[in-house]
């Protein structure tokens, strides 16, 4: 463990306000693991993964369209699968951003319980080519969207070429968002998964209606961490030293723009090895966060008077629940007692490469969560 410790703690649950819990066998090894993690709450991204075979391995193709979730009957079907294998969470859904979606459909997704779309720009991830080029095209679904108080989210990067590289592609992302902001003020927008001082930057520019996600793996790596490390590859990759202060002091100041989403996205060992984008981290969703303010105690980029038990109650749960306006399941409580446990080395079946997951930071020190009030 850290020099720095912050003792025992008792919290209310966590929320994840970006998740993504696959499908089939994938589905199954995961969405376990939520409440392992300390959270009964998940926002749900609408990419799958299906098992295609082969004679030598699974791949695993992100299904963006295979099928994506483009209508709101989809997404209630999805949703009570996941409720089959773990009924004690609450599952907020969303739809992915496509050519067919029309206000029309954003009306049903209001009235079905719906609480968000999900944008992805064409290319910037894997298996994304199905995403939006012209933004301006879907201004009568994002009016609409405006009217009915559902939320945009925003994978907030350009697609590669004429001088963007993966390492600005969020940079060159945030006038679009800029622009998004200034025709609908009151359109509930969040940049997931900020990884640059810029965006943070852009996001406090904002109106109270936007805010960014930050997700636990970027609070410790670099891009010197990932070109060797498949278990630590993402999309957008983790960026400068200096953008990695930022997003840490973000998530500590207490401004409740910024709150948690992992952004977990497991694939199996097979996939990362062969450069599948994507990290782990749903088991150990509120134990990261708590390493990583310890840890940057002991670095000196906060203060240990920083760190206290309303900042991370506010950060891993409070403000996410007041921005997507949702109350908690229950009021149940965790405690994380600082005695160390180690991170699983896999999730799954450990005798195929194709079936197991492998977490973020396996093998190292976290905290023993346990749940002292708990749904039935």
């Amino acid at each position: 463990m850290t020099t720095f410790e912050l003792g025992e703690l008792k919290l209310a649950a966590s929320a994840d306000f970006h998740v993504h819990l696959r499908d089939g066998e994938l589905m199954e090894t995961v969405v376990p693991t939520i409440r392992q993690g300390g959270v009964n709450i998940v926002y749900v991204m609408v990419r799958f993964y299906r098992r295609f075979m082969s004679d030598t391995l699974i791949i695993y193709v992100q299904p963006n369209l295979q099928p994506p979730i483009l209508t709101p009957e989809h997404a209630i079907e999805y949703r009570s699968k996941l409720e089959a294998i773990e009924p004690r969470v609450l599952y907020l859904m969303s739809l992915y951003l496509s050519s067919s979606t029309t206000p029309e459909i954003v009306r049903r997704a209001k009235d079905m319980g719906i609480s968000g779309v999900k944008c992805y720009p064409a290319g910037v991830t894997t298996n994304s080519s199905a995403g939006i080029t012209d933004y301006n095209a879907f201004f009568p679904v994002f009016r609409e969207m405006e009217k009915l108080d559902l939320v945009l989210n925003l994978h907030g990067e350009c697609q590669s070429g004429n001088g963007i590289d993966e390492l600005n592609a969020e940079e060159s992302f945030l006038p679009t968002l800029l622009q998004l902001h200034s025709e609908f003020p009151k359109l509930r927008i969040v940049l997931e998964h900020c990884t640059t001082a810029a965006a943070i930057q852009a996001v406090q520019s904002c109106g109270p209606t936007v805010a960014g996600t930050i997700t636990a793996h970027h609070l410790f790596l670099t891009k010197s961490d990932w070109p060797d490390d498949p278990f630590s590859f993402c999309k957008p990759v983790a960026k400068l030293e200096s953008d990695r202060v930022q997003l840490i002091r973000a998530a500590a100041s207490g401004i409740p723009k910024f709150f948690y989403g992992t952004d977990s996205a497991p694939h199996s060992a097979a996939a990362k090895r062969k450069g599948a984008a994507g990290i782990f981290t749903q088991p150990y969703a509120t134990q990261l966060i708590i390493n990583a303010f310890e840890r940057a105690v002991e670095a000196g980029i906060l203060k240990a008077s920083d760190v206290h038990a309303d900042m991370l109650a506010n950060f891993l749960g409070n403000f996410g629940r007041a921005f997507y306006k949702v109350a908690a399941k229950s009021r149940e409580e965790i405690q994380l007692r600082p005695e160390p446990v180690k991170i699983s080395h896999h999730f799954g079946d450990s005798s195929r490469e194709e079936s197991k997951v492998v977490p973020f930071r396996k093998g190292e020190d976290a905290r023993v969560l346990k749940w002292i009030t708990e749904t039935n």
